[in-house]
């Protein structure tokens, strides 16, 4: 116990001073972005920042390596094109699932940018260095203020769509949850999920970035995470309780009648869009059903 937590610390240090030295490079040119607005100068900033953030992944992998002993179980990520534009697709268990992902794509694919909780601009460092980076940050109101506020509804697609249109500028990775949330047997029995292992999808966000910028996607690139000594805390993680970490990625074509249209008023569209989503998750679900068997997990039961 005392050497996991001292596994932890140390894991947790190198994170910080990472973090604390790629964000002040992160930082000086964010201030060159704001100060001289020419498209020309957004993408060479863009592009270095970008070259900034991959770089503080790779220190991320490296003391990942140094203080964990991880097995990693990873397929279907050899033949991505760093050059290209992917809208990236994932399960959600744990906030190590995006280290994981940084992990396993970074230098194959553009840097992935998540689409953020407008409150997580907020957390110290990190908070400003996504804004820099032009992570998407969205505003959830809920049914009770937007009945109060119906006008605005539609904040979240404006926001959408304005940080996908400085995507367009280099080539980027947009990365969504589309669970939104993170899995919990207690989540998944309050919505009385169809599927045994993920929550209910949400096509929002997915069908946002197509119509934005789905000329532009190579593909979509749809990762399985599974954890086969279950989901770990950042905390475990960090002190090294992740023994085994599974990951299946698979590039898929977009449809054509999906990469663009307007989710929010075009209900035809949207359910088109909700069944090719929910076919998607049938798949995957039986993916994780497939992966736990052969790592013989016993699932735990979803209304416990």
């Amino acid at each position: 116990m005392i050497l996991a937590s001292a596994r932890g610390i140390v894991a947790a240090s190198l994170l910080v001073l990472n973090t604390l030295f790629w964000c002040a490079l992160v930082f000086l040119l964010a201030i060159v972005k704001l100060a001289v607005p020419a498209t020309p100068v957004r993408a060479a900033v863009d592009r270095a920042l970008n070259g900034i953030a991959t770089r503080w992944v790779a220190g991320n992998s490296a003391w990942m390596r140094l203080t964990q002993r991880t097995e990693w179980d990873v397929e279907g990520v050899d033949d991505l094109a760093r050059g290209g534009w992917y809208m990236v697709n994932c399960n959600h268990q744990s906030w190590v699932d995006i280290l994981v992902l940084q992990h396993v794509l970074n230098r194959r694919i553009p840097m992935l940018k998540f689409f953020l909780k407008h409150e997580l601009i907020y957390v110290p460092v990190i908070g400003l260095a996504w804004w820099a980076l032009d992570f998407p940050f969205m505003r959830r109101h809920s049914s009770a203020y937007l009945a109060r506020h119906p006008e605005r509804r539609f904040d979240d697609i404006e926001a959408a769509r304005r940080a996908c249109e400085k995507f367009s500028l280099v080539p980027t990775s947009v990365m969504n949850f589309a669970e939104g949330t993170r899995f919990t047997p207690a989540k998944h029995r309050s919505q009385h999920s169809p599927y045994r292992h993920l929550l209910k999808p949400k096509a929002g966000a997915l069908a946002l970035t197509l119509d934005a910028l789905g000329d532009r996607f190579d593909a979509l690139l749809d990762v399985t995470i599974v954890y086969p000594d279950g989901a770990p805390s950042f905390w475990r993680f960090l002190c090294g309780g992740t023994r085994r970490i599974v990951v299946r990625a698979q590039r898929m074509p977009i449809p054509i009648e999906l990469r663009q249209g307007d989710y929010a008023r075009d209900p035809r569209y949207r359910k088109r869009f909700q069944r090719w989503l929910q076919a998607l998750w049938q798949e995957k679900d039986a993916r994780i059903e497939a992966l736990m068997a052969s790592y013989r997990i016993a699932p735990a039961p979803a209304g416990r």
